[in-house]
């Protein structure tokens, strides 16, 4: 398969950012690397090579950016109001920069399926609820969706606004976002071996489903963990299900 990589300084979160894609047609898939990851993470844990049938069958094109906020959070300060507005600044660069990059990329404006692990989860989580205009489907594996715990201090405007947990509950019943993600889908995917709370995935499942947003929660055995090995079985099924 083809892999194309590209880095830019971002003056939206104020430092170069890597971007990658794999393969050369197919269905966008934006995929987001675990806790401070970057770009080619998923590339180094195998899990490109577990969706290389997608890739060579030309029913995708993965990509993937650096996980800047996770960065941010556990190498530079976890204190609001610098970290909660990283948050919010990645969100920016997400819309303005990578999406833009990568319809260029797709010949034009599309619809794109997000993805990720862990902490991934909660950005392609995010990405959906926050921006259904341009996510049909996120499939989120072994999500960690409530980030306020990892703070140093009190939550503020930007922490409220970046976490679906809290922010879509109070959508507007007449809210355009609320009305598209009514007609988008969540996969809620998670093991119930080491290090896994599939807690997590009910708690999001309840608040979607409570607004009307399709969503499943699919929990696997004892014997998948919260590491990559699970992933790289779990994505490639979804994937496979979901896609043309």
């Amino acid at each position: 398969m083809s892999k194309y990589s590209i880095s830019w300084y971002s003056h939206r979160v104020e430092r170069e950012v890597r971007f990658a894609r794999w393969g050369e047609v197919g269905l966008p898939v934006l995929c987001f690397p675990t806790a401070s990851g970057d770009a080619e993470e998923i590339e180094r844990f195998q899990l490109v090579d577990a969706v290389a049938p997608l890739l060579d069958a030309g029913r995708i094109k993965l990509y993937s950016v650096d996980s800047v906020p996770g960065q941010v959070w556990l190498n530079e300060s976890n204190r609001p109001p610098y970290a909660t507005r990283m948050q919010t600044a990645y969100d920016s660069f997400l819309i303005n920069e990578v999406m833009p990059a990568i319809y260029n990329d797709c010949g034009g404006w599309m619809d794109v399926v997000t993805t990720g692990a862990s902490v991934g989860a909660y950005n392609a989580l995010a990405a959906i609820c926050r921006h259904p205009d341009r996510f049909s489907h996120a499939v989120c594996m072994s999500g960690t969706y409530d980030l306020g715990r990892f703070l140093e201090g009190e939550v503020d405007g930007d922490w409220y606004h970046g976490s679906p947990l809290h922010f879509v509950p109070n959508l507007p019943e007449l809210h355009p976002d609320l009305a598209r993600l009514r007609t988008r889908f969540v996969i809620l995917a998670h093991g119930t071996g080491r290090w896994e709370n599939p807690s997590n995935s009910w708690t999001v499942a309840e608040v979607l489903g409570s607004r009307g947003i399709p969503n499943r929660v699919d929990e696997w055995g004892t014997e998948w963990d919260h590491d990559w090995p699970s992933w790289r079985v779990m994505l490639p099924q979804y994937l496979d299900d979901l896609l043309p």
